[in-house]
This record gives C-alpha cells, sequence and structure tokens, in this order.
C-alpha cells in the first residue's frame, strides 16, 4: 500500500482512542528574520508531543533520521518514531528517535 493510506488509517485509529492527531501539518522555517512559509510539513503529529514520519521503503536509512531530527529541532520537540510498514513485522520497521535539546533552555526563551 501507499505511505498515505498507512498513514490515514493510524491517524484514524489514534483519533478513536481520543488523542489529539494532525496529519500533513505544515510548519514554517525560520532564520533570523527570515519566515518561509513552505517549509516542511510532519506525517503526523500526536498531542503536539510526538512526530510520527510513516514510510514504506525497503530500510530506515540515516537519511530519515536527520529528516525526523530536522522537524523535531524546528518545533522544539523531543520524542519522534519512524514507522517502515515495508517490513514482514511491523516491530521490525519501528524507529525511535531522540532530539537531545536542553528543555531548561528551550523553557527559558519561551
Amino acid at each position: 500500500m501507499l505511505e498515505s493510506v498507512y498513514q490515514t488509517c493510524l491517524a484514524h485509529r489514534l483519533r478513536q482512542r481520543g488523542l489529539n492527531v494532525e496529519t500533513e501539518k505544515p510548519f514554517p522555517v525560520i532564520f533570523e528574520e527570515i519566515r518561509m512559509e513552505c517549509g516542511y510539513k510532519v506525517d503526523i503529529l500526536v498531542e503536539k508531543k510526538v512526530i510520527v514520519e510513516t514510510k514504506n521503503i525497503e530500510a530506515i536509512a540515516d537519511i530519515h533520521i536527520a529528516q525526523i531530527l530536522t522537524y523535531l529541532r524546528f518545533l522544539n520537540l523531543r520524542h519522534g518514531l519512524i514507522l517502515n510498514f515495508k517490513t514482514v513485522l511491523l516491530k521490525n520497521g519501528i524507529k525511535i528517535v531522540l532530539n537531545g535539546f536542553d528543555s531548561k533552555i528551550n523553557q527559558s526563551t519561551s
């Protein structure tokens, strides 16, 4: 199946469980005084805390980890998941990604 099918079904299941879920959530990129609205889009944002990137690929590569780390850094979030549905067992397609930002610094500038 296509990535978008897995993404839609996963978002539906998460919503059924009462979670706040946003799909294809755009966010701007801000560099100094420049704000670029074209920015990026997160596949799924759960409870405004966890980014879930859905994949349907042979294997998760470093570039996919770098992608979600970029999203986590721009959004000042800590937790991300890459779910690769192109595996025999889904548990083999799960990659947890953590952003190591210092939450004390981020809280003081918010």
